[in-house]
């Protein structure tokens, strides 16, 4: 079970796919324009805002709330109130937000299938976002599994988010590499013997691939 946060170079070779997260890898983070604009309905500072956002949002993820119920949860914690309307309006934003597709990572995706690499998108996203993409996002298709936390009920860090994409995609663990922006979920992908990368940029992903000599190589413009 690798423990660095570098990835074994010698099982790398033998990787037969690469799973994604979505948030923040194949999607770029929200503006500071679109967090300002959701915190002034809170009523919160936009750097305090990401924590209230994030207090309750497993459970939205897991499928355990409805939307309603998440952001009246939120109000609630921030000491307003909102309105059946104000809850409209917030989930268009937060889907819109979770939008921008990061194109460079998609390309590196359709090159890794090309090579015959399987991928997999596993993410934790809540129901309004997940029938949003399989709407509207054509791409998706071009993905061997799509994994979501609240169609299956379980959330990363959680053993089985990952079991269950591995059997979608029939490969061992070993075989598999999972690229996730946040530590701890590239933690429980590793500690189920998944090679992890902690994704930070397309420039920072593209430099660790080189380093190890992973063979699909991800061209990055920044």
């Amino acid at each position: 079970m690798p423990q660095s946060t570098q990835p074994d170079s010698n099982g790398l070779m033998h990787i037969r796919a690469v799973i994604f997260d979505y948030g923040e890898v194949l999607c770029h983070p929200p503006t500071p324009e679109a967090i300002g604009r959701m915190a002034s309905v809170f009523q919160v500072s936009p750097k305090d805002f990401p924590e209230l956002y994030m207090r309750n949002r497993g459970l939205y993820d897991l499928g355990d709330l409805t939307a309603d119920a998440y952001w009246m949860k939120l109000a609630h914690d921030a000491g307003v109130k909102i309105g059946g309307n104000q809850v409209g309006t917030l989930s268009a934003w937060d889907v819109e937000m979770w939008s921008t597709i990061n194109v460079e990572m998609m390309k590196w995706a359709k090159d890794l299938r090309s090579a015959g690499i399987k991928t997999a998108i596993l993410s934790n996203m809540p129901e309004d976002m997940v029938i949003h993409v399989r709407k509207n996002f054509q791409w998706l298709s071009d993905f061997d599994c799509h994994v979501f936390s609240s169609e299956i009920g379980v959330i990363k860090p959680g053993a089985g988010i990952y079991q269950h994409c591995l059997e979608c995609l029939k490969v061992h663990p070993s075989q598999a590499l999972f690229i996730d922006d946040r530590e701890a979920n590239v933690r429980g992908a590793r500690e189920l013997g998944i090679h992890g990368i902690q994704f930070q940029s397309g420039t920072q992903l593209s430099r660790e691939l080189r380093a190890i000599g992973f063979p699909i190589e991800l061209v990055s413009e920044l």
